[in-house]
């Protein structure tokens, strides 16, 4: 972001030109109620990058407002996620630290007749807001004396009245423009244990209360938010500035990142871990940073991507297509190169000895050496995958193996299918070939051209593996509601082999598997030849 350009970044150049502050200041809010997702990452990534620009802070602080959604096991995947990103806050705080404050401030908004105590219910508020042709209607409770709602206030602080039973509101204009500013609720009661003030409290603020006297606190100079809360700036700036906070922060709204087909409501993605339709809050097919991160995404092509999206004052929306290339751009050099041998038929070489193993030395990448190389093995026995062979040749442009034809083994020999051995049902169990001493790669051998180059494993010493392909989580079709799109063939599990080499395999290593795709090798207790797809081979995105 240093050397990209962007409406927030001009405007903090100038209140550091000017003087109105001396340092940026920024912080990441996020409501530890869920785990976060990519649309997340726009945020994450926009605060941090904007303040390390300018050699500024941010904050990581968790708007823990609301006990009855939140939760620890939130609360410590958001900081891993954030340091994963390659963050560091400068410091970390909860919107609970501040609660005293924040009551204390309340109080001061009472007194100064800013605030009362409401007996209506919830619908009844909402029925009385009016809408935008209609002005709302003043509650009867609006002219309490300071004395009686400083009574109230404290009643309901201590836990004396029902969940539902009174809120406090601000009193501002029930006649505004803006629906924010019609007495919007500051405090209600609610007797949920908080994970982090346990059971002290009886009342919690509102977000669109605690929010700007965080921000505050904290001297939060520039508080970076997506546009939904633009028609909030108002009650924002007069929180701030009725409360009587000494610092004065500025709230800057920018557009939502949108992937096509992907949805971000962690509503809906809460639905279908607490339903079982996915494996947790990390599956792969999930859109939250530790799936991705699960399925093999690197933290660097996630900001690579963000920060080629560009930050605007507009929503946007860009397809899938452009964040999987970024994920094989940054792959391409990184990934070893090896071979997986994913849906296997048995190759049997018959003019090759029975007890012989034949080593390569080969590079892991042609084109990085820091790499390193490792031996692949071959013997009479291997395995290809079954798409790389057809009995009976279709046309000239096929470029695999069928009888009579022949393909050159990367790394090794040509070899010839001459038979096929089928079961009861016809199907093609094995395919019996000879080998040609002769073709051994990087001999020099030209006399005749091969119909193709296909990969294998050697079978004595493949590793049996475990494959995961990932689908779209969502049907792709939105006239479904959001509960009836959920895809349920978006995994495919398959048994196959990879080269004995890979023995010692690293958790979260990455492999470009030839000729196959994109593929991050993920543990479980049981096993850990796990290959979860990270993207299949394709072109970069231009």
């Amino acid at each position: 972001m240093e050397n990209q350009s962007n409406f927030i970044k001009t405007i903090m150049e100038n209140d550091l030109e000017t003087g109105k502050h001396k340092e940026i200041i920024t912080r990441f809010p996020p409501e530890p109620n869920g785990f976060l997702h990519i649309g997340h990452a726009r945020a994450i990534i926009t605060n941090f990058e904007l303040a390390k620009v300018f050699n500024g802070k941010t904050n990581l602080r968790y708007d823990d407002t609301n006990p009855s959604k939140e939760d620890s096991i939130y609360v410590e995947a958001i900081e891993r996620d954030v340091r994963w990103l390659g963050y560091e806050p400068s410091a970390i705080y909860f919107a609970s630290d501040y609660f005293t404050e924040m009551f204390e401030r309340a109080k001061l908004l009472i007194k100064k007749g800013l605030a009362y105590v409401d007996d209506q219910t919830a619908e009844e508020i909402s029925k009385t807001r009016g809408d935008v042709v209609t002005p709302g209607i003043e509650s009867p409770y609006r002219n309490r004396t300071v004395e009686e709602n400083l009574k109230l206030f404290e009643e309901m602080e201590e836990g004396k009245y029902p969940e539902g039973s009174k809120v406090l509101r601000a009193k501002i204009d029930m006649t505004s423009s803006n629906m924010n500013m019609r007495d919007p609720v500051l405090y209600r009661i609610n007797f949920a244990t908080h994970h982090n003030t346990k059971d002290k409290w009886k009342i919690y603020p509102m977000y669109d209360y605690a929010h700007p006297i965080e921000d505050a606190i904290e001297g939060i100079t520039h508080s970076l938010c997506s546009l939904e809360f633009e028609d909030h700036r108002p009650l924002y700036d007069w929180v701030v500035k009725e409360t009587e906070m000494p610092l004065v922060p500025r709230q800057i709204e920018f557009g939502r990142l949108g992937i096509e087909n992907t949805v971000m409501s962690k509503r809906y993605l809460k639905q279908l871990v607490d339903s079982k339709l996915v494996t947790g809050w990390d599956d792969p097919r999930m859109p939250t940073l530790s799936g991705l991160r699960k399925k093999g995404y690197t933290k660097e092509a996630i900001r690579a991507f963000i920060l080629a999206t560009g930050l605007g004052k507009v929503n946007s929306e860009v397809e899938l297509d452009m964040l999987e290339s970024f994920v094989r751009d940054d792959l391409n050099m990184r990934a070893k190169r090896a071979f997986a041998v994913i849906d296997p038929i048995k190759v049997t070489i018959t003019n090759y000895p029975e007890d012989k193993i034949e080593y390569f030395d080969v590079p892991f990448h042609s084109e990085n050496e820091s790499l390193g190389s490792r031996k692949i093995a071959f013997s009479k026995h291997i395995y290809i995958d079954r798409e790389d062979f057809l009995e009976e040749r279709p046309d000239k442009k096929y470029k695999r193996l069928s009888l009579g034809r022949e393909v050159r083994l990367f790394h090794t020999y040509f070899i010839q299918a001459n038979d096929v051995v089928k079961d009861s049902e016809g199907n093609i169990t094995e395919i019996l070939a000879t080998y040609d001493v002769a073709t051994l790669s990087g001999s020099g051998f030209s006399e005749r051209k091969p119909d193709g180059t296909i990969h294998f494993v050697e079978a004595t010493t493949a590793i049996p593996a475990t494959f995961n392909f990932f689908g779209q989580l969502l049907k792709n079709d939105s006239s479904l509601p959001l509960e009836e799109r959920f895809n349920t063939e978006s995994l495919a599990v398959k048994q196959g082999f990879i080269e004995g080499s890979l023995k010692d395999v690293l958790h979260e290593e990455k492999f470009q598997f030839i000729r196959n795709g994109y593929f991050n090798c993920y543990y479980n207790n049981d096993n850990k030849y796990i290959f979860n797809e990270i993207v299949a081979l394709k072109k970069s995105y231009k």
